[in-house]
Order: structure tokens, then sequence, then C-alpha cells
């Protein structure tokens, strides 16, 4: 079996907060979550022992357990305020589900229930349920409206929270607003966690570090190129600051080394200084700051790990992470990179998704989004052999979520719990399940 995963954000309707983000394997879960998952099961819990470090940060994951998967403490992988075990049909109809849910909600795990309906058996777990999930549907008629309506309202008397899912257009995610859910979650989502402004947002911690390099006595190029080159806003400021009639250079650069060096030091701090002095952020910029970093490490390592040749891995690199500059310009990508001297073939990758590089732009993000058929047939057309995405994915969430550590000034202070915890050996048995 191919195996895909990607992780989906969790956003409040009413801000940039997100609550966490949701572990998907396969589309949708489709064909990992059948009733005989045995093989299923034993893909989803190799990948969690060995990856559970790598893509489980910062916040908590959402993920759909399979009966098979509680039945062997998989869920134990995890500190239990990190995680929250979604109820799916097959764990409704299994005859051990009510023994299995009591077991790990009395030891203090977190339950959704996905799809709920008016009936008997999904009424039976509300009481263990901290989350609602409602699955927002294309076309929803007025009679399917009024039932969401009705579970949220019903939701909300029971003081649970309700999770609006696959929420993947602007009329959807309109649609799930409109029904005051919570949350919502869905391939829209990305695109609305920042509000476009008139300034470029930055990352707070990869900002300050930036004014920490520039300060020291003897300031290194390199520390300071890399620092720039890891935020897609700072990236964008410095290469039209540079490009500007201020500079009036003879050739257009595209390069951040060369800006730098253009620049001086001199008046490379004078920027950055003077940028310190408006500098607001939110978690829902910091998260679209974050997609342009792991977008620009992802599309980088497919050049690198595939012998592509269209483009470089520092033109992918630079593709990657200008791809969210929309989100972050009040202008239109066309606009954007007008200002800065971007080679032809990456501006009508970012504008008009047009060549290879536009396909190797649309893969990134298809996977991003969690369309696996789509990733396919895009990896099939440039010849990336589908066994390495998800390795590559996973490492480049290692990698960003690393850094991404450094730059928040999270960390585990002394007596803390750290977020995982190593697996205990258990002799617990089915018996032991069923007390």
């Amino acid at each position: 079996m191919k195996q895909f995963v990607v992780k989906r954000a969790i956003r409040a309707v009413d801000s940039d907060h997100i609550l966490g983000y949701e572990l998907l394997f396969e589309k949708g879960g489709e064909d990992l979550y059948g009733e005989n998952s045995n093989s299923a099961a034993d893909t989803i819990a190799s990948f969690l022992m060995n990856n559970s470090d790598k893509i489980f940060r910062e916040k908590q994951i959402f993920l759909t357990f399979t009966p098979s998967l509680l039945l062997r403490n998989t869920p134990k992988i995890f500190q239990k305020d990190k995680v929250v075990i979604q109820i799916g049909d097959n764990l409704i109809v299994h005859p051990l589900a009510m023994p299995i849910i009591e077991k790990y909600h009395k030891e203090g795990y977190r339950f959704a229930i996905n799809d709920f309906q008016f009936s008997p058996k999904y009424f039976s777990l509300l009481e263990y349920a901290d989350f609602i999930r409602l699955r927002m549907k294309k076309d929803l008629s007025s009679k399917e409206k009024v039932s969401m309506e009705n579970v949220i309202n019903m939701t909300h008397g029971f003081k649970k929270k309700c999770i609006i899912t696959d929420a993947d257009t602007r009329e959807e995610y309109e649609q799930a607003l409109a029904l005051k859910a919570d949350y919502i979650e869905g391939n829209y989502v990305a695109e609305t966690l920042s509000v476009k402004a008139e300034k470029v947002d930055y990352l707070q911690g990869n900002f300050f570090q930036l004014v920490v390099a520039v300060s020291r006595d003897e300031p290194d190029i390199s520390e300071i190129e890399e620092i720039i080159s890891r935020d897609a806003g700072l990236s964008y400021s410095i290469l039209k600051l540079v490009n500007s009639a201020y500079f009036a250079l003879r050739r257009r650069t595209a390069s951040i080394q060369q800006a730098i060096m253009t620049m001086g030091i001199s008046q490379l701090r004078q920027w950055i200084y003077m940028l310190s002095l408006n500098n607001e952020g939110s978690e829902g910029s910091d998260e679209i700051l974050r997609l342009s970093f792991l977008r620009a490490k992802f599309a980088e390592e497919l050049i690198q790990n595939t012998g592509m040749k269209f483009i470089t891995p520092s033109e992918a690199y630079m593709m990657g992470m200008f791809s969210t500059l929309e989100y972050m310009v009040d202008a239109s990508m066309e606009e954007i990179i007008g200002e800065i001297p971007i080679d032809t073939v990456i501006k009508n990758a970012l504008i008009r998704r047009e060549g290879d590089a536009g396909k190797l732009l649309d893969l990134v993000i298809c996977y991003e989004k969690a369309d696996w058929k789509q990733c396919q047939n895009l990896a099939k057309e440039l010849d990336v052999p589908t066994s390495l995405l998800s390795q590559i994915y996973i490492n480049c969430v290692e990698e960003v979520s690393s850094i991404w550590d450094s730059l928040t000034g999270e960390y585990t202070r002394p007596g803390e719990d750290s977020m995982f915890k190593p697996r205990e050996t258990s002799g617990e048995k089915i018996e032991d399940v069923l007390q």
C-alpha cells in the first residue's frame, strides 16, 4: 500500500487560533479505516511509533483510531493532553466499543465523534466526547443544513465544541461560518489563516534572531542569509527593497545573498530596525509563514531527491516560499511577483501553474491538501516515485518543526512533561481492556 500522511489545521471560527491538527492517512482514511483493518493498523501503528517525535510537536493531534489500534494501546504513544481520539463508525459498531472508550476516558484521554447523527448509538457516546465533528457537503440541501444546525445547537447545549470538516472551497467555508460551529477544518482554512494587510508579516522569533545577527560586531553573512531565507515575508521584502529605484541596480537580483551584499551591513541594520517598529503577529499569520517554509523545504527536497532538472533546488525553495505571498500582501500574485526579478519559469508556475515547475508546486500543494489521487497523477507526470513523497514530507516537517521550536521560544522547562513519552512495555491484554 502506498503510504501518504499529512496534517490539516483546525482553526477557531472567531480568531486565528489553531486548535490542533488532524492527521490524515490516505484520502479521508477511506482505505485505512475499514472493519477488517489489521494490516492498516499495522501500517498506522508503525508510522506513529517511528515518527511521533517528527510530526507531532507543537499542538494536539486529532486522529481516527481503528478498534485494532485502540486494543493495541496505540494512543499511549502520546501524552493524554496531546491527542484527541476520533471515534469513527467502525468503532461505534464494534462489540467492544463501550469498554474500549470507557477505559481510555477513565485514563484521561479525550474524544471527538466523527459525522454525528441523531441515533441512540451516537447519543450513548456523548458523555465521553469533547468534540463533535460534522462533514461539510459540496451541495448542502436546506434539509441537511437544518440537520447540521440542530446538531450544532445540541452540541452547545451539552457544553461540547463542534468542528466542521471538509470546508474545501470558499462557499463551503462561508457556509461553515454561517452554521456557527466552533472550529473549521478543510483545504480552504489555510487560505484564510491570515487576513491580507498592507504590510508583510514576519515570524517574530525569526525576525529577532535576525536583529541579533546583524547587531554583532562582526556579522556572519551566511547566518543572516539563512535566517532571511526561511521567512517568506523577509525574503520578499529585502528583494523588493534591493531592486527598488533607491539602489538603482544595473541588473536586478533574486538572490538573498546578493541582496545582502548590495545593501551592506549598515543599511541592512537600518532596514531591520525600521521593520521592528511595526511588527505585529498572530497565530494565524505565523501559521502562514510556517506553511510557506514547509512548502519551500518540500519543493527543494523533491528536486534534490528525484533528479528533476527543470529548476534548481534553490529556485524550488523560493517558489514554495513565495507561494503563500497572496495571503500576506494585499495584492495579486502577478502584482507581487512583478516587483522582484524571479525567473520566468518560476513566475509562470506561481501565477498560472504552468510547465513542470507549476506541476511541482501543484504536487506540493495537493499533498498538503491530502488530495492523494491528484498527487499520484502529478507524481507520475513528473516521474517522482510516490514511495518517496511521504518520507520526504515527514523529514521536512521534522526539520521545519525543529527550527520553528527555536524561533518561537517554546521549550520544555525542568520538571515539565514532554509532548511524547516512550512507549511503556505493557502486559495489558483484551481481558484488561474489559475490566
